[in-house]
């Protein structure tokens, strides 16, 4: 890895999840016609990386991915344990990822909001300043700014992300760590939601399907 901000970024797609809440397998549930999988990996791929990467589950689902980002320049690692967390995505994402990147944006595969646009903010964000980490927060979501996914992280500390313990939430040991350094980046709270649920999807699917401006 290398610190050169000139030196590509990857971006990695993280859709290896269970989908417990959702009682079902959710990457290849459709949104207004296009599974939700390829959707994030749409926007991913818009967003100016380097190099693409989806992590993506063991048997069927796994397959299903793939052939749902059919067309899309993006290599696959396979999680084959889901069950033990997003940590354990993050950690073989940096395993499969190559050599002499400057960062990598990590993104959610059930955030179908997000566009490339917003993946391009991070990577500008991240070769303008050289910050550590570069967040992604939405402004008035809640009570107040949710910070959430995509997140970029400088190639220096992927090996600090590997040894994040297993847990669902990734390496947010990281993110505290370097907060003081960190960029953070605010998009509109419309962008943030995470198909987790039944309603969740349905809510996207209405979303998605109304007339854009």
């Amino acid at each position: 890895m290398t610190s050169d901000l000139h030196a590509p970024v990857a971006g990695v797609l993280l859709a290896a999840g269970r989908s417990v809440r959702m009682g079902r397998p959710k990457q290849l549930l459709p949104v207004a016609g296009v599974p939700l999988v390829r959707r994030a990996a749409q926007a991913l791929a818009g967003g100016g990386h380097d190099a693409l990467l989806c992590v993506i589950p063991p048997g069927e689902v796994g397959e299903g991915i793939r052939a749902a980002l059919a067309g899309l320049p993006f290599a696959f690692a396979v999680n084959p344990d889901p069950a033990r967390g997003l940590a354990g995505s993050f950690r073989v994402a940096v395993g499969a990822l190559p050599a002499g990147l400057a960062g990598v944006n990590f993104a959610l595969g059930d955030m179908p909001l997000l566009g490339a646009a917003q993946h391009a903010a991070l990577i500008r964000a991240f070769r303008e300043t050289g910050a550590p980490v570069v967040l992604a927060e939405y402004a008035g979501a809640g009570d107040g700014p949710v910070r959430a996914p995509p997140h970029l992280f400088r190639a220096d500390l992927l090996a600090a992300v590997q040894r994040a313990p297993d847990a669902d939430h990734g390496p947010r040991h990281l993110i505290r760590a370097h907060a003081a350094q960190a960029v953070t980046l605010t998009f509109p709270a419309g962008l943030l939601l995470d198909v987790d649920t039944p309603e969740a999807l349905a809510q996207a699917q209405a979303l998605l399907q109304e007339p854009q401006p």
